[in-house]
């Protein structure tokens, strides 16, 4: 038996374990020691083959830990969690509907404009549709929204967590790739924007159309301009971060401790107490706990593939296939869909672009990031960065399908008078408004790589 032949074995394991429900950090921490004990175990016998095994991966959490691109994932989990606490997402609802609020569906535009803002200080997904769901939804149903509309609304909005800077997961693909962690969040900025437009399409021609989505009016121009105040420590730390990034005034981890700071600052201003402070806190430490164990656990399972030759041999496959490189980008895009159904975003992420990146760099023409030459008619590093956005906008589209989407749960958990069911109908717009969303990427792929290239 080959390492090729156990790395095939043990990947199938693998996904055997994610499937009957093992957690994705510790099925692959342990595929990943039984499968390098079993490769160093035919050159150099068991008990040395267990030996090295053990201490290649013990070494990993120590050595990734120390990363200092890992050091911004805390700062940003803790601007999310401040603003929730601090009670901002409320003066930030209350903004949205009353300005756009006319408009027809106008409460349903404004929540998506309002999780937009949240995004932007909070960077999860599930938190966003978890806040929004408690914050929107009652309001929308007041107005005479529809509970399949309001749900679904939510679920969406909250997606855009996952691509608007400041994003935990953009900061994980970062991290896996070995690119710049302050590019790739300023490559989200303008998909990002994309999204909410194509949302909000979407949400108008819904209410257009069926007219389950009323406008809402009585706000005077003094009441429309008296809510804007409370939105100022979102988009103060909306500035800090995109102006420290854009201009290179500080690193993503200084940018997010100053936006952390700002929102602290806020938050004691609106009276946050002592225990919300502690709570704010005790869940950044457990969210990010969790993320660097994830990210642990991953590391041990790629040191594994790459002495099992696996990435090598899946992007010899790829470059060796006779279809044109944008159609097989789009079947590797059409398997991340599929593969979304049954994994959660960040999982499905780290397990696979270990073997998949290497490919679709060697599609455009190297594995080298800083290579001009392209077959995709980018250099590596853009390339990099543009297929970091396209897969990380294929995550978000996963977390509204069923029937593993994430935020459909999050949403009828916190709303449990609407059925899960009537959440995921509910999202069929908004799954197609993503597919086209990706599309218009994917054809125009100057909307992600064109502020990065100014940096």
């Amino acid at each position: 038996m080959t390492p090729f032949d156990i790395g095939l074995i043990m990947t199938g394991v693998l996904l055997l374990l994610v499937v009957i429900g093992v957690r994705v950090a510790f099925a692959a921490a342990f595929v990943g020691i039984v499968g390098m004990i079993a490769i160093f175990s035919m050159r150099m016998g068991f008990e040395r083959g267990v030996l090295t095994a053990a201490k290649m991966a013990g070494t990993i959490p120590h050595s990734k830990s120390v990363t200092y691109a890992l050091s911004v994932l805390p700062t940003f989990i803790l601007i999310g969690f401040l603003a929730y606490y601090a009670g901002l997402t409320k003066q930030l609802f209350e903004a949205a509907k009353r300005w756009l609020g006319w408009l027809p569906g106008g409460m349903a535009i404004g929540t998506v404009f309002a999780t937009a803002g949240f995004a932007a200080v909070s960077g999860a997904s599930t938190a966003t549709s978890a806040v929004f769901a408690r914050v929107a939804i009652p309001e929308m149903l007041a107005a005479g929204y529809s509970k399949r509309l309001s749900a679904a609304v939510v679920a969406a909005g909250g997606t855009l967590a996952s691509l608007i800077p400041p994003s935990a997961i953009l900061v994980i693909y970062a991290i896996l790739v070995e690119e710049s962690v302050g590019k790739l969040l300023m490559a989200g900025f303008l998909p990002g924007v994309v999204s909410v437009l194509i949302y909000a399409g979407i949400i108008y021609f819904i209410a257009k159309w069926s007219g389950g989505a009323p406008a809402i009016g009585g706000y005077s121009w003094k009441q429309r301009f008296e809510s804007v105040p409370g939105t100022f420590p979102i988009i103060g730390v909306i500035l800090i971060i995109f102006c420290s990034l854009y201009y290179g005034f500080a690193t993503p981890t200084e940018a997010g401790a100053c936006g952390a700071f700002v929102v602290l600052l806020a938050a004691f201003y609106k009276g946050m107490r002592t225990k919300q402070l502690f709570l704010a806190l005790h869940e950044t430490a457990k969210l990010t706990v969790m993320i660097f164990t994830l990210i642990w656990g991953v590391l041990v399972y790629v040191r594994f593939l790459g002495f099992a030759g696996l990435p090598d041999a899946f992007r010899e496959f790829i470059v060796s296939l006779d279809f044109p490189p944008m159609m097989i980008i789009v079947c590797i895009l059409l398997g991340y869909a599929v593969l979304g159904m049954f994994m959660d975003a960040i999982g499905m992420l780290v397990l696979t672009l270990p073997v998949v990146f290497p490919a679709i760099m060697a599609l455009n023409g190297g594995l080298d990031v800083s290579a001009a030459e392209s077959t995709l008619g980018m250099s590596g590093a853009a390339c990099a960065i543009w297929f970091g956005i396209i897969v990380v906008k294929m995550a978000e589209l996963c977390l509204i399908t069923p029937p593993i989407g994430l935020n459909c749960f999050v949403v009828s958990g916190v709303r449990p008078d609407i059925p899960v069911q009537e959440v995921f109908r509910g999202a069929t717009p908004f799954f197609v408004a993503d597919v086209l969303t990706v599309a218009v990427l994917v054809a125009f792929p100057s909307i992600i790589t064109f502020l990065p290239s100014l940096m």
